[in-house]
């Protein structure tokens, strides 16, 4: 099978805080706490949530990047969805809307010391 991702992705888990920044209805309004992210690229990241969220939401993400004891925002939308357990747990691909400097010197940095 051949890659189609044109970026590097990191697997590891973070811990994400998500905010629906979309204004459709029936779209939760608070923050989305009990989720993260299971590979990351500067292009986007697979997450995992107990709210299943609509392709083409739009989404801020806070990443809590436990190596760099920091916080990374990144603007994305919901490209596809994956129904883990119904009503519990999905997966979600998110796009972001446009490269992160913080996020391309994160990914190198760790790219560099696994290396």
């Amino acid at each position: 099978m051949d890659e189609k991702r044109k970026a590097y992705r990191l697997k590891e888990e973070n811990e994400v805080t998500i905010t629906v920044i979309s204004d459709r209805e029936n779209l939760p309004n608070e923050k989305i706490t009990h989720s993260y992210s299971m590979d990351i690229s500067v292009s986007g990241s697979k997450i995992q949530t107990n709210i299943l969220l609509p392709v083409d939401t739009l989404l801020m993400l806070e990443f809590s990047l436990v190596a760099l004891q920091q916080k990374i925002n990144a603007i994305g939308r919901v490209k596809w969805i994956k129904v883990i357990i119904e009503d519990e747990s999905y997966e979600e691909g998110v796009a972001f809307d446009s490269p992160k400097k913080k996020l391309a010197e994160y990914i190198a940095w760790k790219q560099n010391s696994i290396s």
